[in-house]
C-alpha cells in the first residue's frame, strides 16, 4: 500500500470519534449471535449488505478507527501502518469470498461498499450486483459513453480528474476519469439510486466492518426498516445505528462470517487471480532483404504507456542459438531489439520474474519466430480461458498457468501482438473449524486460515507450436513442491 493509498482513504472518512474502543463478545455469547445471524441469512429474501474498512483489514489494509487505523496513529503522531504487500496485490478476505458465494447461491442481492480497494469486483461479485459509493483505485470511467475499465494498477489521479488515457471504445474516444471521490464530491447518482433501491426492498441488511458514520451512506441501511426489514451490525466499535439494529455483534468480521458459513453449510471458494500482458514483435526488413530489424516488448495490455506492476524483470534468451545475445530488462519499457537472418526461424524464451506479492516467482515462455510464416491470427473467448485457467489452478494447487487468448496482426509498423492470461495467485480459505477454535486464529492483522498458495518455484512453460498458422490453446505446469507465502 503506498502513502497514495492513505491519502486517498483520508478524502473518504471523516476525523471524529478516531480510536474508539474495540468490544468484543464472550465466545458464548459470539456463537450464540453467529447461529442467529446465520438463520436470518437463510430466512431472508432480499438479503443487501453494506461494507466498510472493517472488512480488508485481514487483507493488509487498514482501517481508520481501530487501535492501528489510519486516523489513530495521525491523532498520535505515530507513522502510517507499513504494508505487507503492494496495494495493488492485495486479495480478497475470507468474507470477500463468503459473499461471493452467497451471490452465487442467490441468497445475496447487492452489496454496497464504501472502500476503494477494489477487492469486492476482484473477488467476483458482478458489477451489475455492487455499489461502489467512494469509487475504486483501480477503475477508470469514460464520462461520454459510460464504459468502465478496470485496471491492474492504482489509477494516478483522485477526484474525478481526467486520467492519462482514451476510451477505447469505437467512435468515443473520450479522455478517461478515476472514480474516487475527493472532499467536495458528492456521492454517484447511479450508485446511490441503486443503493437506495435495494435496501428498500431488503428484508435483511449486514452491516460489516464499518462505523457507519460518513453520511449520507450511514443512512442506507435505515431504509430497510420502514418494509419491516431487520439491520445486523457486525464491527468491533459501537456505532451510532447500533439502536436500530437487531442484532448487534461485536467480533473480527471475518471470525463471524465463517462461522456463518459454517451454519450455512457453505464452502468459501477460493480466489484465484488471473492478470494480463501482452508481447509485441515488430519486424522490418533491412535494405537488401537480408536482415530483419526487430524488436520484442512485453507490456501492458491497459494501454501502450500503462505501466506492468506484476512483474518485476524479463529475462530473454535464445534456445540452441548461443551466437544470439540475450538480454535482462529491469526497467520498464521491457524491449530487445535484434536484427537476426530473415531466412532462420529460432526460439525465444522469456522469463517473466514476478513482483512481490504474487504467488509464484516467474514463468518462462517458449516463443517460435519465423518471419517467413504468415501471422496466424485469432481471439479467443477471454472469459472461457480465465475459467479453465481458474479451475486448473485450483486442482493443481498452485498458480503459473497460462494460455493465449488474443493474436492479431498490426500492419502499420508491421508487428504481431500476443495477449496472455497467466495465474498470479491463489488463496484458499479454509472452513473447518468451529468458531470457538477461531478466537486465537484470526486478528486485524491476518487470518492463518487463509493460505496463499505458491506457484512452481522451478521452471513452467508455455510453449507454441512452430507453425504460426496453429490456434490450439495448451497451458502447462511444472509439478514442482509449492509452498507457502503471505
Amino acid at each position: 500500500m503506498s502513502l497514495g493509498y492513505a491519502e486517498k482513504l483520508s478524502f473518504i472518512e471523516d476525523v471524529g470519534q478516531v480510536g474508539m474502543t474495540e468490544h468484543f463478545d464472550s465466545s458464548n455469547i459470539l456463537q450464540e449471535k453467529i447461529e442467529r445471524l446465520a438463520t436470518l441469512i437463510r430466512k431472508s429474501k432480499h438479503l443487501v449488505v453494506f461494507t466498510g474498512a472493517g472488512i480488508s483489514t485481514s487483507c493488509g489494509i487498514p482501517d481508520f478507527r481501530g487501535p492501528k487505523g489510519i486516523w489513530t496513529l495521525q491523532r498520535e503522531g505515530k507513522a502510517l501502518p507499513e504494508a505487507s504487500l503492494p496495494f495493488h496485490r492485495a486479495m480478497p478476505s475470507l468474507t470477500h469470498m463468503a459473499l461471493v458465494e452467497l451471490e452465487r447461491a442467490g441468497i445475496l442481492k447487492f452489496v454496497i461498499s464504501q472502500n476503494v480497494d477494489g477487492l469486492h469486483l476482484r473477488s467476483g461479485i458482478p458489477r451489475e450486483k455492487l455499489a461502489e459509493l467512494h469509487g475504486n483505485s483501480f477503475m477508470e470511467t469514460c464520462p461520454s459513453c459510460g464504459a468502465e475499465y478496470l485496471r491492474d494498477f492504482e489509477v494516478e489521479t483522485i477526484g474525478l480528474k481526467e486520467t492519462s488515457r482514451r476510451c477505447a471504445v469505437k467512435q468515443c474516444g473520450a479522455k478517461l476519469k478515476d472514480t474516487v471521490l475527493d472532499w467536495e464530491d458528492a456521492l454517484p447518482t447511479k450508485e446511490m439510486n441503486l443503493s437506495e433501491k435495494h435496501c428498500r426492498m431488503a428484508d435483511v441488511v449486514l452491516c460489516l466492518g464499518t462505523s457507519l458514520q460518513i453520511t449520507p451512506a450511514c443512512n442506507l441501511p435505515l431504509k430497510s426498516l420502514r418494509g419491516g426489514g431487520k439491520i445486523v451490525i457486525v464491527n468491533l466499535q459501537k456505532t451510532p445505528k447500533d439502536k436500530k439494529a437487531s442484532l448487534v455483534i461485536h467480533g473480527l468480521v471475518d471470525k463471524v462470517v465463517s462461522g456463518a458459513m459454517i451454519s450455512l453449510n457453505r464452502q468459501i471458494p477460493p480466489f484465484v487471480r488471473v492478470d494480463l500482458f501482452q508481447t509485441i514483435i515488430t519486424q522490418a526488413l533491412s535494405l537488401d532483404k537480408k536482415y530483419v530489424n526487430w524488436t520484442l516488448r512485453v507490456s501492458s495490455v491497459h494501454g501502450h504507456k500503462a505501466p506492468l506492476p506484476f512483474v518485476k524483470s524479463v529475462e530473454v534468451s535464445f534456445l540452441d542459438r548461443e551466437d544470439y545475445k540475450g538480454a535482462i530488462l529491469e526497467k520498464e519499457p521491457f524491449q530487445l531489439k535484434r536484427r537476426t537472418v530473415s531466412t532462420k526461424s529460432f526460439e525465444v524464451v522469456l522469463k517473466l520474474n514476478f513482483s512481490e506479492g504474487c504467488g509464484c516467482p516467474y514463468i518462462e515462455m517458449n516463443i517460435p519466430i519465423d518471419f517467413t510464416v504468415p501471422i496466424d491470427c485469432f481471439n479467443l473467448d477471454k472469459d472461457a480461458i480465465f475459467e479453465e485457467l481458474k479451475e486448473t489452478a485450483i486442482q493443481e494447487l498452485c498458480c503459473g498457468q497460462n494460455a493465449v487468448i488474443v493474436r492479431r496482426e498490426i500492419l502499420t509498423p508491421q508487428s504481431e501482438e500476443t495477449v496472455y492470461a497467466v495465474v498470479t495467485n491463489i488463496v484458499r480459505h479454509n472452513k473447518t473449524a468451529k468458531v470457538s477454535e477461531l478466537g486465537d486464529s484470526l486478528s486485524n492483522g491476518g487470518n492463518v486460515k487463509r493460505r496463499l498458495e505458491n506457484g512452481c518455484t522451478g521452471t513452467l512453460k508455455k510453449k507454441r507450436s512452430k507453425s504460426r498458422h496453429k490456434k490450439k490453446l495448451t497451458t502447462t505446469t511444472t509439478t514442482t513442491t509449492s509452498s507457502l507465502s503471505t
